[in-house]
């Protein structure tokens, strides 16, 4: 690849590493914790990687798209800051935009974090005068427009210096979209240790949602959207209240399974006060200090955070054999790995966290490597590794 005319394209000599990163993203979860972690470990962390980062976000129709939640934490960070701004989600003027942001920033390096900034990135040719590490976090198909972005996926990732993703099942769709494998790199996500709820904070949750105190609860979180195997769950919770007819279900995530999944508990005798549907919360912590047990019966994951979560809340885990999950723990050890749509199963690997607490406390011994070899000091070297090997890529012709 040869240089640009507009002379910035070369190995920094002196002075910071400067690093445009696009996030479009709408909560703490995904691409947006990634970024955020690594920020953090950049500007407050013990070995710093000397990157001057511009985060970009989107604003579409004069509204930020980011909860408050996201907004807050991005203007902790002592990071430059430029919006992109859409009359719609399909504003081709954002490919104008990203030009003039390169040309006047002039990043080494350009760090894409999902399949519309992907795409934005090729066609704004982005990559002609920096180099490009493409994170890929995996794929939804929640409308035909993100189906189109799913499908162009197929040509933008091929023109990345670097394609960083979560898991090895993930690598492989990079392989059947063309991306060379010396190009692939696997990184999960990162997992920051934090103060545990108070038993305080937790008995006033079990006061609000009217859970006793003795009661026992399965938790997840998730998006409420099929491939996270909550049908599945609701279903294996029915079969364990024939025993256990005090257990709860409290699920914290908003999406648009709501109501097949209260149709479904009704369907299945599931009394109203069983099954609580917490909606989306800011603060998870509470929540996982209630539980016995935390499960999470998708379809399809990548390196998710709610599982590294729980297990540093100190919750034992019982998870879907899918994606990144074999990666990160061990069946029998870490977490108990179910097959994925397997009601039975699920059920029973339940049953057993609630009432062994031999086992139990077994998975979350088990777990502390786990978190060992996630940390977010682990994940900002690989990033940043993985970015200057982006822009040394984008030096060198090919």
């Amino acid at each position: 690849m040869s240089g640009s005319s507009s002379g910035f394209k070369q190995a920094p000599a002196s002075g910071p590493f400067r690093v445009l990163v696009l996030l479009e993203a709408y909560t703490i979860s995904g691409s947006a914790k990634g970024v955020l972690e690594y920020a953090r470990e950049e500007f407050g962390g013990a070995s710093p990687g000397g990157v001057e980062l511009t985060l970009v976000t989107f604003r579409r129709g004069g509204q930020d798209l980011e909860q408050p939640v996201l907004r807050e934490a991005i203007g902790a960070l002592p990071v430059h800051r430029e919006v992109v701004e859409e009359s719609r989600r399909f504003d081709l003027s954002a490919v104008d935009q990203l030009r003039e942001m390169q040309s006047r920033r002039k990043p080494h390096v350009v760090w894409s974090n999902s399949v519309k900034s992907h795409f934005l990135v090729r066609m704004a040719g982005l990559q002609k005068n920096a180099g490009w590490l493409a994170f890929h976090h995996g794929y939804t198909s929640t409308d035909w427009k993100m189906h189109l972005y799913n499908q162009l996926d197929r040509w933008s990732l091929r023109a990345a210096h670097q394609a960083m993703t979560v898991c090895q099942p993930f690598a492989g769709q990079l392989r059947e979209h063309g991306v060379p494998d010396e190009r692939i790199l696997v990184q999960h996500m990162p997992i920051r240790a934090g103060v545990r709820a108070t038993a305080s904070q937790v008995g006033a949750l079990r006061e609000e949602l009217g859970i006793g105190p003795a009661e026992k609860v399965i938790f997840t979180a998730g998006r409420l959207s099929r491939e996270k195997g909550h049908l599945e769950l609701v279903e294996a919770f029915a079969v364990l209240l024939r025993e256990q007819p005090s257990l709860r279900l409290v699920i914290a995530g908003e999406g648009p399974e709501r109501q097949a999944l209260l149709d479904l508990a009704r369907q299945r005798g599931i009394a109203a006060d069983r099954l609580i549907l917490a909606g989306q919360q800011a603060d998870l912590k509470p929540y996982y200090g209630m539980a016995q047990v935390f499960a999470l019966p998708s379809h399809s994951e990548g390196s998710p955070n709610v599982l590294l979560e729980a297990m540093a809340a100190g919750v034992p885990v019982v998870a879907s054999r899918v994606g990144g999950i074999p990666e990160m723990a061990e069946d029998g050890v870490s977490a108990l790995l179910t097959p994925k749509c397997d009601v039975a199963a699920l059920a029973a690997a339940l049953q057993r966290v609630l009432t062994e607490p031999a086992l139990a406390s077994r998975l979350t011994a088990g777990a502390e490597p786990v978190l060992a070899s996630h940390t977010p000091a682990g994940y900002h070297k690989a990033v940043t590794e993985a970015l200057r090997n982006a822009a040394a890529a984008s030096w060198t012709p090919r």
